[in-house]
């Protein structure tokens, strides 16, 4: 059975999850394809276990809040012959419980049991919660 590995990364210059859908709607953060594709220097070498049903999680000022499904990993040269990676993503925002992470630089592994689980759709179009509420209610388990 393959295994699924999922990705971590921060979502610099975004103050909140609104700030990332807007972000993606520009062409800079479109592949040829229109789809999203977040550009990283590091190719994943766990790529199979990515390609294999994992999402990248988005951490917002110290906390996870969202993720998209990963569709596929493409080559991007951006004219300086480094060739990079392209995380092209779908393009709906799945929001997740709130989930607490230190600050890293690039991204990291994440498995599937330390990623926090999706909000239920009856939550996800609610307005976000002021931190220090929603960090409380997430350590009661009551979101």
């Amino acid at each position: 059975m393959k295994k699924t590995i999922h990705i971590l990364k921060l979502c610099v210059g975004a103050e909140k999850l609104e700030d990332l859908a807007i972000w993606q709607k520009t062409p800079q953060a479109r592949g040829a394809d229109g789809l999203p594709c977040h550009v990283t220097r590091m190719w994943p070498k766990r790529q199979d276990e990515v390609l294999n049903g994992g999402s990248l999680y988005w951490v917002f000022k110290g906390e996870i809040l969202a993720r998209q499904r990963i569709l596929r990993l493409d080559e991007v040269d951006r004219g300086d012959g480094i060739k990079r990676c392209g995380l092209v993503l779908d393009p709906e925002i799945i929001r997740t419980q709130s989930a607490q992470r230190r600050p890293f630089q690039g991204w990291r592994y994440l498995s599937p049991e330390e990623a926090p689980p999706d909000l239920r759709a009856s939550r996800a179009g609610e307005t976000d919660l002021p931190e220090a509420l929603s960090r409380a209610l997430a350590d009661i388990g009551l979101l």
